[in-house]
């Protein structure tokens, strides 16, 4: 993070990378909810955050005042030149209509049930295969030696990267989410390695086809024509930025909260046909994702003066915990039978990895209690969450009980 002054009133300069809010966020939300349910900010070259389940909504199905050609705030401002039109940086995620039906059809097949359902044998070998590693020890760290290393090795697979880069994986999420305090010529130049290994990798999937992710975006086709090279590109970044750290955090935010509260674990372990439903608890309670808009035109909305390119932090986390939607909102209810959270978006935009995401985030909970039925944290204090619109525990030091 750069240095600059921490937040002092949210409602008028908000921060998503401020100590406070990366420590803890919701008693933010829950104060902004009460008095300021649309917060505004300069940083960032100026932008708002709608923090009701009502204003993240509108927002969320309105394309006509918001575009998505770029979802990650920074200091920069992308102009419409910049981005390779109707396309956007990163497609479907990027797109507006009418090109986002294409650019999200096009990721279906590759992310449907059936096709999830065949790796779910590999996620759960993968899974044993880490806990088996960390073996009978009393103190483990569920964070660097189980929750980062899972949707690492899906995504790393489902693109058909090579084993060995995982690391440099994880460094990419980084630069992409965690380093959006950066000038913006210091973004630039911190993507340089990105962008190089991207190509290396779409040039060796031209030259050695295979059966993996990368070799359809390359041959499939459009009307008769292929992805243009920036569309191929920029969905891979998408699925590999996108596709580790959202289910990444969500596993690790999932055991930060079993560890948290035995009764939860406890059921879990003694009641497994609960887990569908437990699942859909731990989305919405600590649903990792916030995703940025910007506004088209200036205009007067959700009561507020947007200006043309002001950032929208569409505020899925806080909209899940809105009491006018969700009884005992602010409560974990492992056992919720009703739970329309919006931890996957909404609108054109929800994620098109859903059943991926929930696949993984099941079979991670499953084999680790499996293995380890009874756990607490070690050490409280050291636990670290990540910087940015994603929000997951990272560093997760437990206690295995017997």
């Amino acid at each position: 993070m750069t240095d600059k002054p921490l937040v002092q009133d949210f409602a008028s300069d908000w921060d998503h990378t401020d100590p406070k809010w990366v420590a803890d966020p919701y008693p933010i939300w829950e104060d902004l909810r009460k008095r300021c349910p649309v917060a505004h900010t300069d940083r960032y070259g100026g932008g708002w955050f709608p923090v009701t389940h009502a204003g993240v909504s509108a927002v969320a199905k309105d394309t006509e005042h918001f575009t998505s050609r770029t979802v990650v705030i920074g200091n920069g401002r992308p102009g419409e030149e910049d981005m390779p039109a109707p396309i956007g940086v990163a497609p479907p995620i990027s797109s507006d209509p009418p090109f986002h039906a294409i650019a999200r059809r096009i990721m279906l097949p590759a992310l449907s049930p059936a096709a999830v359902n065949a790796l779910e044998p590999q996620i759960r070998a993968l899974c044993v295969e880490l806990l088996d590693k960390i073996g009978d020890r009393e103190l483990i760290n569920a964070g660097s030696e189980y929750s980062q290393f899972i949707s690492v090795g899906v995504i790393k697979q489902l693109l058909g990267f090579p084993p060995d880069d995982e690391d440099l994986f994880r460094e990419f999420v980084h630069i992409v989410l965690e380093g959006v305090d950066h000038p913006q010529e210091q973004r630039i130049e911190e993507f340089e390695p990105i962008e190089a290994y991207f190509t290396k990798q779409i040039e060796d999937h031209q030259e050695n086809p295979r059966d993996d992710l990368t070799s359809y975006l390359l041959n499939v086709e459009i009307e008769g024509q292929k992805l243009a090279p920036e569309h191929v590109f920029g969905t891979m970044v998408l699925t590999l930025i996108a596709g580790i750290d959202t289910t990444w955090s969500a596993i690790a935010s999932s055991l930060w909260h079993l560890s948290t509260h035995p009764d939860d674990l406890a059921r879990l372990v003694n009641e497994p046909d609960l887990m569908p439903v437990a699942i859909e608890e731990f989305l919405r309670y600590y649903a990792p994702v916030t995703m940025a808009r910007l506004v088209k035109e200036d205009m007067q909305y959700l009561g507020c003066p947007m200006k043309k390119d002001d950032w929208i932090l569409l505020g899925f986390p806080a909209a899940n915990r809105d009491p006018s939607v969700f009884p005992d909102a602010g409560k974990f209810i492992i056992d919720r039978a009703e739970n329309r959270h919006l931890a996957f978006g909404l609108g054109i935009h929800r994620c098109a990895g859903s059943n991926l995401a929930r696949t993984e985030l099941r079979v991670a909970v499953e084999e680790f209690i499996k293995r380890f039925p009874r756990f607490e944290l070690s050490d409280p204090g050291a636990v670290t969450w990540s910087i940015g619109q994603v929000r997951g525990a990272r560093n997760l030091p437990f206690r295995i009980l017997k």
